[in-house]
């Protein structure tokens, strides 16, 4: 698992760091900047000459630290200073005195056309408004550049919490940051404008006795040793799905969801789904069908399903008739076991967002922007400016875990703990590929991992499977079954 810190996060360890460990702040910048410095070199920067622009922040004064490494390797560094010297902190004047008795080049104009790289250390994780004036105009120009610029900790402009563009930021082809990935770093446009991102270790460590709410994290491929096969196992083991999925009209979300299930090492799965879809289902002989029309005695049906299985599942290519909203009622109502709701499923639960508190088996939503706003009220726009508090404010009000998909897909249950998914790729903006994350989710909750767990485990899969078929198919060309394939070949490789 990969911690992730907000701005504030990042500050306080690197106050607690300062006062409490008795690091001083200078060896902090000696590291950082030695950092940016070693990893130009290593990613090829044409660094014969260097622009450095510095604001008058700790941001700068690492800044000034990277000239003076250039300098004494040879190489031409000048630094601009955008600050108001009234308004240096002790650090960054402690650098400028340590630059001039060295001897680098401090310039107070400059002709971008005379430089290879900019490095920009002009605001730090600490932004919190909107940048204007001259920072807004020199980042402006750096944007026009033709040659590679380099990113201190975090393009300036970009929020540190948020990914936002503040007013304007920097577009950098790397990013050196430092202790720990920014969210910023995470969500988009910041994750675009950041280019390559390289995490540093510069002596910042996590402390107990600094506390994180939420405490941000990433899951990892370690995460997924949880899924690691027994040999010993049986069909039984490995667990038993059932699905309310698919309608008279659309076959495929049922078919997508069931094959991703089983692809992700499920024993058995049975799908509940229209009659008419008997016949089609006939392409994937491995699932069970417990078919309904009409005439059907729902009540009976459903507890069949529900007292034979492990898990369930609803909502893919439901639809949102009378009887789809029946089946969810009954699952709600007298359902024990771990619950995934997807699509037509969240879009009938509008309104009985009660129920899902006294649920007893826990139950995943997955709603992408467009559902989760009809739930809430809250636009994409809205939830874009508070991610993470957003959705773990509505985790916890509704006794859930939510998977908000986007670009970058938020996980909570609680306020306490938020995942950041950030496997993944645009590939996977294409029909189905949602019906497939809600069975990879179902096959791992078969299992019997834990709901919390299953859920930022299952994101991270979905997105890692994506780029296992982006690779094989292409971005533009990859279908939502190609990342259930993917899915199986990546748990393979376990």
């Amino acid at each position: 698992m990969e911690l992730l810190v907000t701005g504030e996060q990042m500050k306080a360890l690197d106050h607690f760091t300062i006062q409490e460990m008795g690091v001083p702040s200078l060896v902090l910048m000696e590291r950082a900047g030695l950092a940016v410095f070693e990893t130009m070199k290593k990613e090829k920067f044409p660094l014969d000459r260097t622009l450095i622009l510095c604001g008058g922040g700790n941001n700068g004064a690492d800044g000034v630290v990277i000239a003076r490494l250039l300098f004494l390797a040879g190489r031409q560094a000048d630094v601009c200073i955008l600050g108001n010297p009234a308004h240096f902190t002790e650090e960054m004047k402690k650098q400028i005195d340590i630059g001039k008795k060295y001897g680098i080049s401090f310039v107070n104009t400059f002709d971008l056309h005379e430089y290879t790289t900019i490095v920009d250390a002009i605001l730090g994780v600490g932004l919190s408004r909107e940048v204007s004036g001259k920072y807004k105009e020199v980042i402006c120009q750096v944007n026009e550049f033709s040659g590679k610029v380099a990113a201190v900790d975090i393009p300036s402009g970009i929020s540190a919490d948020t990914g936002a563009v503040l007013g304007a930021a920097v577009r950098a082809d790397l990013t050196v940051t430092f202790g720990y990935r920014k969210a910023g770093l995470c969500f988009y446009p910041g994750a675009a404008y950041a280019g390559k991102v390289i995490l540093a270790d510069v002596g910042i460590y996590r402390q107990d006795k600094v506390v994180f709410r939420p405490e941000l994290s990433a899951c990892t491929k370690e995460e997924l040793k949880v899924l690691k096969r027994n040999p010993q196992g049986n069909k039984g083991t490995f667990g038993k799905i059932f699905l309310v999925a698919g309608s008279r009209d659309i076959f495929g979300a049922a078919y997508l969801s069931s094959y991703a299930a089983m692809k992700t090492g499920a024993g058995m799965i049975k799908v509940c789904t229209a009659r008419e879809n008997r016949e089609m289902f006939a392409c994937f002989p491995e699932a069970m069908l417990q078919v309904y029309d009409e005439d059907t005695d729902l009540e009976t049906m459903m507890e069949e399903g529900l007292n034979w299985a492990d898990v369930y599942g609803i909502g893919p290519g439901l639809g949102t008739w009378r009887l789809a909203e029946k089946m969810l009622e009954i699952l709600l109502a007298r359902g024990t076991k771990p619950l995934v709701i997807d699509a037509d499923g969240i879009n009938l639960l509008k309104g009985r967002e009660e129920l899902l508190k006294d649920y007893p088996g826990g139950t995943i939503l997955t709603p992408h922007l467009g559902e989760f706003s009809r739930l809430t009220g809250i636009s994409p726009s809205e939830w874009k400016k508070d991610p993470t508090g957003i959705t773990a404010r509505y985790a916890e009000a509704w006794n859930t875990v939510l998977i908000c998909k986007d670009a970058r897909t938020v996980i909570a249950g609680n306020k306490n703990q938020v995942f950041i998914n950030l496997s993944g790729n645009d590939g996977m903006a294409t029909a189905g590929s949602g019906d497939v994350l809600t069975g990879i989710l179902l096959g791992i909750l078969a299992q019997h991992v834990p709901v919390l767990e299953a859920a930022y485990i299952g994101a991270y899969l979905h997105g890692a499977a994506g780029d296992r078929a982006a690779e094989q198919k292409g971005r533009a060309g990859m279908l939502a079954k190609d990342i259930a394939e993917g899915a199986a070949f990546i748990l393979n490789e376990l």
